[in-house]
């Protein structure tokens, strides 16, 4: 295995693990995985158990039964519910994923790694390689075991660049595996299983790009995770957060911009969208906390950019909780992230207003100040002022001042209050010590703030205080993932140039030429790149009198393999042969128009996009005719023979009901693709 480190407390000789993946490393995060892994199993016998109750409810007639199999859903239900909320307990673990350092910070929010299955490639590709390639397919068994392991250990990824460069070397490595094996005209018989992270509903296609997909987002997780584990006492800390939530959101934009139709609800175009933003708006949190860390000084146009700044989180963070709460991501993504969300949004914006307060309350216009310039500055927090208020005014007026001062110290306090009880109504968050102290500090702040204040002329100060503009100097952008930077080889590189051998090209079996060269002419000339081709060939030469045609290609010579020379390579084996015979292997493309694949794995007759959960092989040429989508489709239920053998066995079908079926082909996804659809 190539990359292997010896595994720690293992003996050298006898325990390895690849560089970048630990899955023996006991700690906090692994163990979580763990226990989303039996949850997804516990997920998986409880569907189907209601599958297959739901189907029997629908079956049976007789009364008996009926009531029999409603009292087993009602169970089979209550258990999925307490699973559910289980796997949700997981998702809002924060606490896991923080630094181990001591902070006074609010807890970010990491994603959950993908779970998945084992593959077993060895018989597919071996059949592969004997049938398409015409090659001994035992000679090959070392690249697949290579590819095992490297799937296998992407399932226990570290949390470090180590890691994201091994679920990288994957997913590129996958582009040379979809090229090499997987025929747009046929399925290779690999079933893929990968589980919803919020969910822990599985999904199972023998389609590829469900493969590349998937990878794609646990490489986003596992940036989301490096992101919460950054000290974020410390300078660095904070630009490798700041970094790390910028490549999460880019590499789950690719995702949802690449792989359309996913069959997941945690790879949806929404659920992505979703996530992007939440992604963005930590990493603007973050980065309003690397420009605090030194500390905020009382001084007016320091106060100023401080307000605009954390006005800045707390509208991006509004923007995530608009997301939230709309369908159909309300419905999947874990309450709990919801109320967090709601929760930063009304605590960044009670600072905004606390630090206008302060500017309004603590800084009285000087003489030797600049009028016209604080004038500009504090004109620029503000989309309008109430009617009849003048910012010169207000800056020269102490009472006006502190009225508007006292205005925005109480709609921060309410902006505090509505926090503290947003976290009171959610269990798993009144849970997280951190948080409580981080909004109390920050309310009890505000409320002596608030005392400090006269307050005999109260009942006068009528007025609003206006919303605050956003403004920032440190806007973060999504970081695209940079696949360019990871360098792979194929692990079937002794097969062939990839725009050659590739499963798309089909060739005649290699045949072997015999022939000697007369006056120390070929009888032919050589072209192209590698493997060279048949170019000018003389038909009465001794190499077209044993079968050689114009455009063969040449794969080997005196049973030495050159697929990967070029022209003056193979000329010069042919001249160190000299006026002995030569004897060299050749092949012919098949010219094949062949027609992809209308109908993936993901299809299933009589409904429109469903989202499968396993699929089985589809006949190509059956038609649509006569078949009828159910009047009432469930949640989830067993495919019957009456789909014609349907991809689905169990799936989820889509809310929009389509009165014909329009099939749809797949266009190959190359190395980084263009793009491309799930179904």
């Amino acid at each position: 295995m190539m990359d292997a480190l010896p595994a720690r407390g293992c003996p050298e000789e006898d325990c390895y693990f690849r560089k970048g993946c630990n899955p023996l490393a006991e700690t906090g995060r692994s163990k979580l995985q763990n226990q989303r892994a039996v949850l997804n199993q516990q997920i998986l016998r409880a569907v189907r158990m209601r599958a297959g109750a739901e189907n029997l409810l629908r079956a049976t007639t007789n009364n008996k039964v009926r009531e029999q199999v409603l009292l087993e859903l009602s169970f089979v239900n209550s258990d999925l519910q307490i699973l559910k909320e289980e796997l949700e307990g997981l998702n809002i673990s924060v606490e896991v994923y923080q630094n181990t350092e001591e902070t006074f910070s609010i807890p970010l929010v990491p994603l959950g790694l993908k779970e998945t299955k084992e593959v077993d490639f060895t018989l597919p590709l071996k059949d592969f390689i004997l049938e398409h390639y015409s090659e001994d397919s035992s000679e090959y068994e070392d690249e697949i075991a290579d590819l095992m392991d490297l799937r296998q250990a992407c399932r226990t990824p570290s949390r470090d660049e180590a890691g994201i460069e091994m679920l990288m070397s994957y997913f590129l490595q996958l582009g040379f595996i979809e090229n090499r094996f997987f025929p747009p005209t046929r399925h290779m018989g690999v079933l893929f299983t990968w589980y919803d992270s919020f969910t822990g509903v599985p999904v199972c296609q023998q389609n590829l790009l469900l493969e590349k997909a998937s990878i794609l987002f646990n490489i986003g997780a596992l940036y989301t995770q490096i992101g919460t584990r950054c000290n974020r006492q410390t300078q660095t800390g904070l630009e490798n957060a700041v970094d790390a939530f910028q490549r999460a959101a880019g590499v789950l934009s690719y995702l949802k911009e690449t792989f359309t139709h996913t069959p997941s609800y945690d790879m949806s175009p929404a659920m992505l969208n979703v996530l992007v933003k939440m992604m963005l708006a930590q990493a603007q949190e973050c980065a309003f906390e690397q420009i605090s860390l030194p500390g905020i000084r009382n001084e007016f146009f320091t106060l100023v950019k401080m307000t605009q700044e954390v006005a800045t989180v707390g509208e991006v963070y509004m923007m995530v909780n608009t997301a939230v709460t709309q369908e159909p991501v309300k419905e999947n993504i874990p309450y709990s992230w919801s109320k967090l969300v709601q929760i930063k949004a009304d605590h960044y914006r009670a600072l905004a207003h606390y630090f206008l307060a302060t500017i309004l309350c603590d800084h009285e216009l000087q003489s030797n100040d600049d009028e016209d310039q604080q004038e500009k500055a504090l004109s620029q927090l503000y989309d309008y002022v109430p009617e009849g208020v003048m910012i010169l005014t207000i800056l020269k007026d102490k009472v006006q001042r502190k009225q508007l001062g006292k205005a925005h110290l109480r709609k921060a306090i309410v902006y505090h209050e509505e926090a503290l009880r947003v976290c009171g109504l959610c269990k798993k968050l009144r849970n997280i010590e951190v948080l409580l102290e981080v909004l109390t500090a920050a309310h009890k702040r505000s409320l002596l703030k608030y005392a400090q204040q006269e307050t005999e002329d109260d009942f006068l100060s009528l007025i609003q205080a206006p919303d605050i503009l956003p403004k920032t100097e440190h806007k973060v952008e999504m970081v695209a993932p940079q696949f360019s930077k990871v360098k792979v080889k194929d692990f079937f590189h002794r097969l062939g140039p990839l725009s050659v051998f590739s499963a798309k090209q089909r060739w005649t079996a290699p045949r072997t030429i015999h022939f000697h060269c007369e006056k120390g002419e070929l009888g032919f000339s050589l072209r192209g790149g590698s493997p060279v081709q048949i170019y000018c060939l003389d038909p009465v030469c001794s190499a077209g009198s044993a079968g050689l045609k114009e455009g063969d290609y040449i794969v080997s010579i005196g049973g030495v393999d050159c697929k990967w020379l070029g022209v003056n390579e193979v000329l010069e084996k042919f001249r160190s042969v000299g006026e002995q015979p030569i004897e060299f292997e050749v092949i012919s493309c098949q010219d094949t128009t062949a027609s992809v694949h209308s109908k993936s794995a993901t299809y299933s007759v009589g409904m429109q996009k469903t989202y499968s959960l396993i699929c089985l092989a589809m006949e190509e040429n059956k038609t649509d005719q006569a078949k009828k989508a159910p009047l009432k489709l469930p949640f989830l239920s067993w495919g019957t023979k009456n789909r014609q053998k349907a991809a689905s066995t169990l799936c989820l079908p889509s809310a929009v009901a389509a009165s014909s079926q329009v099939k749809k082909k797949l266009s190959p996804f190359t190395l980084l693709g263009t793009e491309s659809s799930l179904y």
